[in-house]
């Protein structure tokens, strides 16, 4: 049993919050998060079946993670960072606050630029994210009650359990890469499927990627990307939440990219396929069965908040690029040649578009059917997010150069016979070696090595087909037609001037 399992029962039947008064829970302190991971998950790494508490490849990410659960409970950021559960009186995470007016809305985005400042935008997949996608489903509910009212209750019960718990949850969007010229009504195996169902529940056969975070989740939620929700066979819809111990659900990650150090030891939060051996789900975990329509609606409904809050990480992620180009410049002493700012200013422009967006669309804020408050589109941001991120890395390429590759290592930095020549020929305009091959070294991670290249690949396709969120927004912009009639109006030479 996990420590998240020993806090309170799993979710009971409609109708019902299933918690124990004065039961321990709320929000994790750190070494209570890593003891919540010891279970019977089968996480396996490079043919190796691993322990995320005890293998070397998965303990440096572990313990950032750990240390931002105890950052919450600070003197200086518990008041940013938490509150107390109206249902059990424990201090929870704001991550988990369903916010219904503006005060608890600035309230919500205050912890997220916390979580997102205190990792420096590098991780895409920070707990705060998921735990929106939550929120989101408990306000969806309502539209889930005209497909079954036991999924309405259900979504409410686990949105309670998450929030008390302190859930650490990942998601599963995408199928197998295996054909993308067949359908799963051709290949079955190309997407996850009921396979049987009954009062009790219903189990699940096939697979899901890219579960960013995944062995360092207590639960997946599955649900379905705008890619593949509208399924020939119902049995393919399905949304539903899993503990990762679940038996015969397997992890499967990608390459630890830890062993290179740098960025990679401290933030690489893993990635991986998660296959469903035929995993039973309890019906008090299925939020939704078969209604691709539904589906289709609902997953811009359980991202309203998670989209904000990965746009907050990712304008922390660009404010880091911004700083890393600035010294490598200072470094070197090109950060007043005018080609050099005219870089540093386009990078610039990338944060304060970002910043000046996310102010936008939290003033666009609207009250949601079920009466609590959500930002406005993050639609635009999220179309040129890509573009942004590979343009910043490459600012990073061409102000760094041949240094990206040529510095000397910490080894080096500490072999005393070394030192005269790199004091000499590996120093910056009035910067040491040491500093100046520390700034290099991280400028590396982030737009040159594997870990920086894995976060490039991130930020191009999370939002969606690039392609495809551009058409959509251009699509369902609601002001085209006015903008139509204005350029009709210019072509045939009509002028209104009131």
């Amino acid at each position: 049993m996990t420590t998240a399992e020993s806090r309170a029962p799993g979710p009971g039947g409609p109708g019902e919050t299933t918690l124990l008064p004065g039961t321990p829970g709320g929000a994790w302190r750190g070494s209570e998060y890593i003891a919540s991971l010891k279970d019977d998950r089968e996480i396996w790494c490079e043919g190796r079946r691993v322990d995320v508490t005890g293998d070397p490849g998965f303990t440096p990410m572990l313990t950032t993670l750990a240390g931002l659960y105890d950052a919450q409970h600070l003197p200086d950021r518990a008041e940013q960072m938490l509150y107390r559960s109206e249902t059990s009186g424990n201090r929870v995470s704001l991550s988990y606050l369903a916010p219904a007016d503006r005060d608890a809305l600035s309230r919500k985005w205050a912890n997220s630029h916390r979580w997102a400042e205190s990792s420096h935008g590098q991780l895409s997949r920070i707990p705060d994210f998921m735990s929106n996608v939550v929120v989101g489903l408990y306000d969806f509910r309502h539209q889930l009650a005209e497909v079954d009212a036991r999924f309405a209750s259900n979504a409410e019960n686990y949105y309670h359990y998450a929030r008390e718990n302190d859930l650490t949850l990942t998601h599963g969007l995408g199928d197998p890469q295996i054909d993308r010229s067949a359908t799963p009504a051709q290949r079955p195996e190309l997407g996850l499927r009921v396979v049987r169902r009954g009062e009790d529940g219903i189990v699940v056969r096939g697979a899901k990627q890219i579960a960013t975070l995944a062995p360092y989740a207590h639960e997946v939620l599955i649900y379905l990307s705008p890619a593949n929700y509208l399924r020939e066979d119902p049995s393919y819809v399905c949304w539903f939440a899993a503990p990762l111990a679940s038996p015969g659900l397997r992890v499967l990650c990608r390459s630890s990219y830890t062993g290179s150090g740098g960025l990679a030891g401290r933030y690489d939060e893993q990635d991986a396929m998660l296959v469903f051996d035929d995993v039973f789900v309890p019906m008090d975990r299925v939020f939704l069965l078969d209604d691709s329509q539904v589906a289709v609606r609902g997953f811009a409904e359980l991202n309203k908040w998670s989209l904000y809050t990965g746009q907050v990480r990712y304008y922390h992620r660009l404010r880091t690029l911004l700083g890393v180009a600035s010294l490598l410049a200072q470094a070197i002493g090109v950060n007043k040649f005018r080609q050099v700012t005219d870089l540093l200013g386009e990078l610039t422009s990338y944060v304060e578009i970002v910043r000046l967006g996310l102010e936008a669309i939290d003033a666009e804020s609207r009250p949601t059917a079920s009466g609590l408050l959500a930002p406005g589109s993050t639609a635009a941001l999220d179309a040129v997010a890509g573009r942004f991120s590979s343009r910043a890395s490459e600012i990073i390429r061409q102000i760094g150069a041949s240094g990206l590759i040529m510095q000397p290592s910490e080894g080096d930095l500490g072999t005393a016979s070394l030192r005269p020549a790199l004091d000499t020929y590996m120093c910056g305009r009035e910067m040491s070696a040491d500093e100046k091959s520390r700034i290099f070294r991280l400028a590396a991670d982030l737009a040159v090595d594997r870990f920086g290249m894995r976060q490039e690949l991130y930020e191009t396709w999370n939002r969606g087909d690039p392609a495809r969120v551009r058409s959509m927004l251009y699509d369902r912009y609601p002001d085209l037609r006015r903008c139509e009639a204005g350029a009709r109006d210019l072509a045939e030479g009509r002028m209104d001037h009131t």
